[in-house]
């Protein structure tokens, strides 16, 4: 590893890099406790597989923007360390699968080569900050979000305050009231608005979210100024950190906290913290996230290819116009998101000459090539079509989103990807008009936690099983009528019905014949399906879900020859801390290390949170002596007074809450942050003292 110290200009990436190793090294010599280490390389990008032995790495591509060079560069890491093949997400990152993860340092150190990193892509961290795709070029944007969102990556990467969360937290912006970043199921979803001023600003969402139990973000500024957004989503994240669960891992989204507390009452912690935040007002650099330049313009061969009935669809359907007059932005749709690296190599080389350097990966798993010239569009057509990249449809309903599902999670039910391909078929093969339809979006996920955003789509499948005849059979749960309204509003789809998944690409059939029968001119699925119901689509779909009728063929799964079974594993999601005294006090030490470095090097609000963290691990770890073990951090705080403080066993000049909570009492000053570590130091010392009597 020391040759990272030389090779890499960046200190703060280097000393990283060595830290991971030296944690993998230490796991492996059994000084770090197994659930300790994960949620350690969790927020390292580095998370388990289904397979043994190998993990998935999780590239952090921040609004999905990824340039020629850096593209080629995670194609070329993975064919050294990976699979050889790039997995597009949903929150427009990349991922590689079947790494050692020995050699996750080494993989690391190659990508940051090229400026890309692996950090906090995983775990209780902020993920990757989305966008939506055509921000920069979209006709009807107020403003590119582009640099916004990128503040919001660099400002809170490596954070003191969103590092060891109870759970993840992601932010989106959308390009315009579209909503196609989905700002009603994050936890801070932003649309872009002007007020009366000409002034820039954002209306804000908060609590939204997906998974096994879907909650749509509520409104809580119809205007927020532009340098106003950082210092919110701190305050935000701050009061997370401390009131959120961190035992039950289900119940320990923002989401929850807002149905715990009150939207009211969280309103009210998130205002009180404001005061401790390191920024009270963030200037957003504007220009930090450039519009690529254009590509040279060429003498554009005359080509046949304009006058086939292929080109016109993908013209019609995969091409728009950009608002910088004269350049239109081209759509290329990825099947189940995967790209192997010798095809990403040739669709550099072959679309470099008519695309600008930069390219954006979207929420349903495609690419998004900008600046291209009216007169290249045939041209990177043929080049699109030699490498089956210039499939019509895109984000139409014949382009599925969906999770990698039983390929390579621990929690997939289902094979998700097969079923994947198999709807689309039918989409291509039986409605080839709907490649036109493009209201109306199907999504799968491989289990319920809802990673293919099934909970959000018109017709969602996500895996499931059902007994019959004694045997497990792989089935789909039926989710209909989600989808988003725009402006921040949005739709939670409805569990309708359960049918095996062998059936699935026949209940895609029966809806689509119905709508086409039912509904009335000009109807939406949304009012077609607000207007029949829900209990009229279980009716529908009724026969489908006839286990009676099984078929020996209806026991496999899509994708598989052997018979089913629901082989579950751990999800990594989140890692968990585990809670044994020693560790928590080792952290703590730890921390305060952190604490001082960030106080010698000026960092006073880095330097206070450390401070904090270190009150609550050293407390949490003393309470474990009395077999008390709090859920919260605020729970924490308030079980010392009442185990330690309240009855003499330990003497301090206030309540330990007031001494903690003076962090949201104070500006983050040079003079408070001595104050506090001084307070601390002495408070970690007396637990010191009172450990080694007991030895």
């Amino acid at each position: 590893m020391q040759s990272f110290r030389t090779e890499l200009e960046n200190p703060v990436v280097e000393k990283d890099i060595i830290d991971l190793e030296k944690k993998i090294r230490a796991f492996r010599e059994g000084k770090i406790h197994e659930e300790k280490f994960r949620s350690l390389r969790l927020a390292r990008g580095v998370y388990g597989q289904r397979q043994p032995g190998v993990q998935m790495v999780r590239i952090k591509l921040p609004f999905g923007k990824v340039t020629f060079k850096q593209l080629l560069r995670i194609a070329d890491v993975s064919d050294e360390y990976g699979s050889g093949n790039l997995h597009l997400t949903t929150r427009q990152d990349i991922q590689i699968h079947y790494v050692s993860l020995d050699r996750t340092p080494q993989l690391w150190e190659e990508l940051e080569r090229d400026d890309v990193t692996i950090r906090e892509a995983c775990g209780n961290t902020v993920r990757n900050v989305t966008s939506s795709p055509d921000s920069g070029i979209n006709p009807n944007e107020l403003f590119d979000v582009s640099p916004y969102a990128h503040a919001f990556f660099t400002y809170f990467l490596r954070n003191p305050i969103c590092q060891e969360m109870g759970r993840k937290i992601k932010f989106s912006f959308s390009s315009d009231e579209k909503d196609t970043a989905y700002s009603y199921i994050h936890d801070l979803g932003f649309i872009p608005k002007i007020n009366e001023n000409g002034e820039r600003g954002f209306k804000v969402m908060l609590g939204g979210g997906l998974g096994a139990q879907p909650f749509l973000a509520s409104l809580v500024h119809d205007f927020l100024p532009e340098d106003q957004i950082i210092p919110y989503a701190e305050s935000v994240l701050r009061v997370f950190d401390r009131y959120g669960e961190r035992t039950n891992r289900n119940k320990a989204r923002l989401k929850y906290l807002v149905q715990k507390l009150g939207l009211e009452e969280l309103l009210r912690l998130i205002d009180e913290e404001r005061i401790a935040n390191k920024s009270k007002s963030f200037k957003i650099d504007r220009d930090a996230v450039l519009s690529p330049e254009p590509p040279a313009l060429l003498e554009y061969p005359e080509l046949d290819v304009v006058n086939t009935l292929d080109y016109q669809h993908w013209r019609a359907t995969n091409v728009v116009e950009q608002k910088q007059s004269g350049f239109y932005g081209v759509y290329v749709k990825v099947p189940v998101g995967d790209i192997k690296t010798d095809r990403a190599r040739k669709l550099v080389a072959g679309i470099s000459p008519y695309v600008a350097d930069e390219i954006r990966i979207t929420q349903n798993q495609g690419l998004l090539l900008k600046f291209v010239r009216a007169g290249a569009l045939p041209a990177l057509y043929v080049e699109l079509k030699a490498l089956d990249f210039a499939t019509p449809g895109f984000d139409s309903i014949g382009d599925v989103t969906t999770c990698p599902g039983t390929d390579t999670c621990n929690l997939g039910i289902s094979n998700s990807m097969s079923l994947s391909v198999a709807l689309e078929e039918v989409i291509y093969e039986e409605f080839p008009e709907l490649i036109y339809d493009k209201d109306i979006k199907i999504k799968i996920s491989g289990c319920m936690n809802s990673c293919g955003q099934h909970g959000l789509a018109h017709i969602g499948f996500h895996g499931s099983s059902v007994k019959a005849n004694g045997k497990v059979v792989p089935a789909v749960q039926v989710m209909l009528g989600g989808g988003t309204v725009g402006d921040g509003a949005g739709r939670v789809a409805e569990r309708v019905i359960k049918a095996p998944s062998k059936r699935a690409t026949g209940v895609l059939r029966t809806l689509l014949n119905d709508f086409s029968a039912n509904s009335s001119t000009e109807e939406s699925f949304h009012s077609y399906y607000d207007r029949q119901g829900k209990d009229y689509f279980y009716q529908l779909l009724k026969p489908l879900a006839d286990l009676t009728t099984l078929k020996d063929e209806e026991y496999v799964d899509w994708g598989h020859e052997e018979i089913f079974n629901t082989a579950i594993g751990v999800g990594e999601c989140a890692g968990v801390v585990i809670d044994l005294v020693a560790t928590l006090l080792l952290e703590a030490e730890e921390k305060l290390g952190w604490a001082k470095a960030s106080f010698e090097a000026g960092a006073w609000s880095d330097s206070i949170y450390h401070t904090y963290a270190v009150f609550v691990n050293a407390a949490k770890a003393l309470l474990l002596d009395k077999a008390v073990n709090s859920s919260t951090q605020i729970g924490v705080i308030r079980e010392f007074d009442t185990h330690y403080v309240e009855t003499g066993e330990f003497e301090l000049k206030s309540t330990f809450n007031e001494l903690v909570l003076q962090i949201n009492k104070h500006e983050p000053t040079a003079e408070f942050a001595a104050a506090y570590l001084a307070d601390v130091t002495a408070f970690f010392n007396q637990i010191n003292a009172k450990r080694e009597e007991k030895i």
